[in-house]
């Protein structure tokens, strides 16, 4: 009995170290991806943000200055408006992340696929806060860096989920549409033109201010306590502990093998 547990100990290590590159990455995720599908935990993280939102929609309709946009002029008298970014802010997307596990593949491989399906399902607490807000006369805009050849099927994915979604108006502004890039700074322009954006949500900071290029995690660290006033109040961050410019900024935005991305990982990584 003994040796044969020594023989599975041992065919477990082999196996284990003879994973090909891409499984290697993936496994990498499997504890994210899993943690974002099944923990009560991340949950009720997003309902929390949603449900606090929800409380401060009348003050914030109501006051006349209340802007979260950075790019604002301030002109008053704006109707006004909300804007979230798409990929899990609004729409689930672990089931395309588990099957990159499974699969073992890398994005983009298989996105365009997941995307084309329109099966992406609806972060918790976002629908009601969205209908409540559309109730009060609040215009939603989706501001996504999907690229403008995926709007189709965006925007039969979010009306399938029953969001608000208006057509007097573009109010899905994806990357490549009318020349905007992958800063949203100007689509965030863009919607403040004509609305006073009492709100923002999203999962990555650049969801709300432009960053330097390829600032460092150190600088993104820092930079979230310049608006430490807006967090909570009119910016609203939704956690994705998945992928995002968080990891890239380890590894300095470079193009890494995954023996240099693990070696980044435990340089920065802290014990004390």
């Amino acid at each position: 009995m003994i040796k044969n547990k020594k023989n599975l100990f041992f065919l477990s290590v082999v196996f284990l170290f003879n994973i090909d590159t891409y499984a290697d990455k993936n496994l990498e995720s499997l504890m994210s991806v899993l943690y974002s599908q099944t923990s009560g935990e991340i949950k009720a993280t997003f309902v929390q943000t949603y449900n606090t939102a929800t409380q401060l929609l009348d003050k914030a309709i109501n006051t006349g200055d209340w802007d979260a946009v950075l790019e604002s002029d301030g002109k008053l008298d704006r109707s006004p408006a909300i804007i979230l970014d798409v990929d899990e802010t609004v729409l689930d997307n672990t089931p395309f992340n588990a099957r990159s596990i499974m699969n073992h593949t890398n994005y983009p491989e298989g996105w365009d696929e997941w995307i084309y399906e329109e099966k992406a399902t609806l972060i918790p607490g976002v629908k009601d806060f969205l209908l409540n807000a559309q109730k009060r006369g609040v215009k939603i805009f989706y501001v996504t860096n999907r690229r403008n050849v995926y709007e189709e099927a965006t925007k039969n994915n979010i009306k399938k989920l029953g969001l608000p979604f208006d057509d007097d108006v573009d109010v899905l502004l994806t990357r490549g549409e009318n020349g905007w890039g992958s800063s949203k700074a100007s689509r965030r322009s863009y919607v403040s033109e004509n609305h006073r954006v009492i709100m923002m949500f999203g999962d990555n900071l650049n969801d709300f201010f432009d960053l330097p290029d390829k600032a460092n995690y150190v600088t993104r660290k820092e930079s979230v306590l310049e608006y430490e006033n807006m967090w909570g109040n009119k910016w609203f961050m939704l956690a994705n502990p998945v992928y995002g410019h968080w990891e890239q900024s380890i590894y300095g935005f470079e193009l890494l093998d995954e023996e240099s991305k693990t070696k980044a990982k435990l340089e920065n990584i802290r014990v004390n």
